[in-house]
This record gives structure tokens, sequence and C-alpha cells, in this order.
């Protein structure tokens, strides 16, 4: 009878972990498009109509696929390609208790140094100057979290307001460089156009058979995908990845165990850094072929990261997903906005209202431990019976 118990008590547990894990997303997600649906309603338009034009915009029909035309799918994997990778340095940064609301500034330094050495390198093959252009990028984030970071481990300043003043500087040191030293010759807000051998291949490009019209996705999406499998590893096996877990859940603790905070906060900061620093890279390699001025332009994914990575619950695997939704929402809205006549702005209203969701986690979670301690009272008194 003990055994019996103490099995179902562990199913129990695992039963509502995986609910507190994946249900609180997808409730979020259900419950955002119920309001955006009642919104819409009561614009008097629509719902079916207009999220039916999303997903036909976000991923095209069968009939394009039959045909080997994939473009809008491609826009969806392209908008959520500098997505994936911001959600990672934030989700990165999360695990080890680190909120690096300042991914966006170190994705603009990656996105400079991207279209600098992109004009540098434009010589050399495309086999050896992408990743140089990728790895330089890296760096650039790395090191533009740095100074936060030893900030943080020295002195005690708080990541959120360092790395959001450095945001900051890095808006408008590169709005200067992009307007000074990389201006483009016609005098426009914006770096010279790059070389297409520093370009990362569409996926058209990769996998004609199958892609047989241009689409924006390209090679960018599969970095992202193998980085978010190596992230995982990192934090699951690596003696770096269970240093930033241990600080991340308990700094006294992870103190008296021997891991340095000061070392593993500075670690984990860069590596966010870095990873956002590679968005940066993937948009300008990927996507725009140049770097625009964002004091001007301004695409804010790092911003919108913050929210890829709440979603995936900072989980590394989950943050491709994450991203995936957000870039189709970003996608379709164009396609919402022309058949169902609703306003784009709707789906802002629902990417607020999935991270409100979201960050109410500790509502749901009050109401999951309360079923949760119902269930084993129920269970112990059966057992006692």
């Amino acid at each position: 009878m003990s055994e019996t118990h103490e099995a179902s008590v562990v199913r129990e547990n695992l039963w509502m972990k995986a609910l507190r894990t994946a249900g609180v997303p997808l409730l979020s997600v259900v419950l955002a498009m119920i309001i955006g649906s009642i919104i819409i309603k009561a614009s008097g338009m629509d719902p079916l109509l207009a999220w039916g034009a999303l997903l036909k915009g976000a991923f095209g029909s069968p009939d394009k696929w039959a045909a080997g035309n994939f473009r809008e799918f491609g826009d969806t994997i392209g908008r959520a390609t500098p997505l994936a990778f911001a959600g990672l340095a934030l989700a990165f940064g999360f695990r080890a208790n680190l909120f690096n609301i300042g991914a966006n500034g170190q994705l603009l330094l990656g996105s400079i140094t991207a279209a600098w050495l992109g004009l540098v390198l434009a010589g050399l093959p495309g086999v050896l100057s992408i990743p140089m252009i990728l790895i330089g990028s890296a760096l650039a984030g790395a090191a533009w979290a740095f100074i936060p970071a030893i900030l943080k481990a020295k002195v005690g300043a708080h990541e959120v307001i360092t790395t959001m003043m450095f945001s900051w500087i890095g808006l408008y040191l590169t709005s200067w460089i992009i307007a000074a030293p990389l201006k483009d010759a016609a005098g426009n807000s914006q770096t010279p156009m790059l070389a297409q051998s520093v370009w990362l291949p569409t996926f058209d490009k990769i996998l004609p058979g199958l892609f047989r019209t241009p689409v924006n996705a390209h090679l960018g999406f599969v970095i992202a995908v193998v980085l978010a499998v190596v992230v995982w590893w990192v934090l699951k096996r690596t003696t770096l990845g269970y240093g930033v877990r241990a600080v991340g859940f308990n700094q006294w603790a992870a103190q008296n165990g021997g891991i340095s905070i000061a070392k593993t906060t500075v670690y984990a900061l860069c590596i966010s850094g870095a990873l956002a620093g590679l968005a940066g890279a993937s948009e300008v390699l990927g996507t725009n072929h140049r770097m625009f001025d964002e004091v001007s332009a301004g695409s804010g994914f790092g911003f919108t990261g913050i929210a890829v990575a709440l979603l995936a619950k900072s989980h590394p695997v989950a943050v491709v997903f994450s991203a995936l939704l957000f870039g189709a929402l970003s996608a379709g809205a164009g396609m919402m906005q022309l058949t169902a006549n609703v306003s784009d702005r709707i789906i802002m209203i629902v990417q607020a209202l999935i991270i409100f969701f979201v960050g109410a986690e500790t509502v749901i979670t009050w109401f999951i431990k309360r079923r949760q301690k119902r269930a084993l009272e129920e269970k112990g008194a059966t057992d006692v019976a």
C-alpha cells in the first residue's frame, strides 16, 4: 500500500510539473487569443476570418506548398530567426537569475560589427568570411555585456540598470557610426550593401528541390536551432551550466557548495551578450545585408526576445518554438489587416496579453498547487481508510 501511494504521489508530482512547464505558456496563448477575438468582435469584425487570414499570411496554403511555394512560411522563419537568438540570450541570463534587459544594445553592437566585418572581409570566400563575421559579432555582444557583468559581480550594481544604460549607449553609438564612418555613399541612414559572398544562404539556395521560389528563411535559423540544442546541453550537462543553474536557484547555497557567484555572473552575462550579438549578425547577413540606423528604424528584437524567453519558460529548445509563434504573428499581421480589415495593432495586443498571462503564472501556480494539495489529501484519506 505504501509503495502504491508513493508511486501515485510521484506520478501526481510529475503531472503537476508538466502542467506548470507546458500548461502555463499554452494557456497564456489561448487566453490571449480569446481576448483578442473578443476585441475583434467588438470592433465589428469576424474573429474566425481574422485568425484564418493570419494563419494564411504566416504559413501560406496547401496549394502553394504543393507547388513548392513557401514564401509566407519563409517570411515567418525569417522573422523568427533574430528572435530565437535574442530569446536564447535572455533565457541564458534568466537561468542565472540575471535580467539582461540590455540585450538590444548587445544586438546592435553585433549588427554593426557584422556590417563592418562584412565590408572588410568581402574578398574572402563565404565559407571563411561568414564564420569570422559571426564570431566577431558574438564577441562584440559579449564585450558590450562585460562591463555590466563586472559591475554586477564586483560592486553589486543591478544588471537591469547597467545593461539598460549600455543599451542606450549602444543605440546612439551605432547611429553615429552609421552616420559617419560607415555611411552609405548616397548619404542614407544605413551602411553600404554587403557583397553577396557574405550573405547567409536562403533555404531556396540550400534546398532548391523543395523551395522552388525565393524565401526569406536563411541559414541563420538553422544556426539558431543548433545553438538552442547546444545551450540546452551546456546548461544540463556541463559544470558551467550546473553553476549557472545553481546560482540562479539559490546564490548562497551555490556559494557554500564552492561555486563562485562573481565568475558565474560574468560568464552568464557575457554568453547572453554573445547570443544577442548573433541576433544582430543574423539580420545583417541574412535579411537586410546592411545595417539601418536603429534610432530612426528601430527593430527592438532584443526587447521582444524578453517576451520570447518568458513564454518559453527559459528553456532553450522551447525558445525556438516561442520565436516561431512571435514570427508568425508578425508575418501574418499584414494578411489579417488586408483580408479581414483588422488592424495589426490587435497583434500587438495579443503579444502583450501573452506576456501578461505568463507573468501571472504565480496566480495559476497557486491554483495548481492548491489542487495538488487537495489531491494528495484525498489520496492520503483513501489510503488510511
